[in-house]
């Protein structure tokens, strides 16, 4: 009896599973993640110029952010930096009135965590209209303000 070897088999690479579960990866993927659609703030950015807008009539309310990140209204600086204090001052200049324009006035090296607590405190009144004011130096020395509005 003569036994014959047999030809080895090419190996056959069977693809399907792999795709099956890519597209199962890809299905629970699309199921599970969500998408949010968080609250968005228009603001319009001030444009900084040489000259200020005498035109446009003088705010009642200007909040002042010192580099110290402490707050100041209407020139009137205040004991403490906390927001129930700034909430205070502001609802003391402004009355039962929110439809005036309210200015932020930040210095340069005040944190950002300063001026979004003016901002939210402001927001939180009732304010709809916050301005934020803008310093350009002049060559001799001096600053001139342009305030433009950044609407809420």
């Amino acid at each position: 009896m003569k036994l014959r070897l047999r030809p080895p088999e090419d190996p056959e690479m069977n693809l399907i599973n792999l795709v099956d579960i890519f597209l199962l990866l890809l299905v629970f993927f699309m199921i599970s993640t969500t998408f949010l659609d968080e609250a968005r703030i228009k603001i319009r950015l001030p444009q900084a110029g040489a000259e200020p807008n005498v035109n446009q009539p003088r705010d009642v309310i200007e909040v002042t952010v010192t580099a110290e990140g402490s707050y100041r209204v209407n020139g009137q600086a205040l004991i403490n930096s906390s927001s129930a204090t700034l909430s205070t001052a502001i609802i003391k200049v402004a009355g039962e009135t929110r439809d005036t324009a309210v200015t932020i006035r930040a210095d340069a090296r005040s944190t950002h965590q300063a001026v979004v607590t003016a901002m939210d405190v402001i927001g939180r009144l009732g304010f709809r209209s916050i301005n934020i004011a803008t310093v350009t130096n002049q060559t001799g020395g001096g600053a001139s303000a342009n305030d433009k509005g950044g609407g809420r």
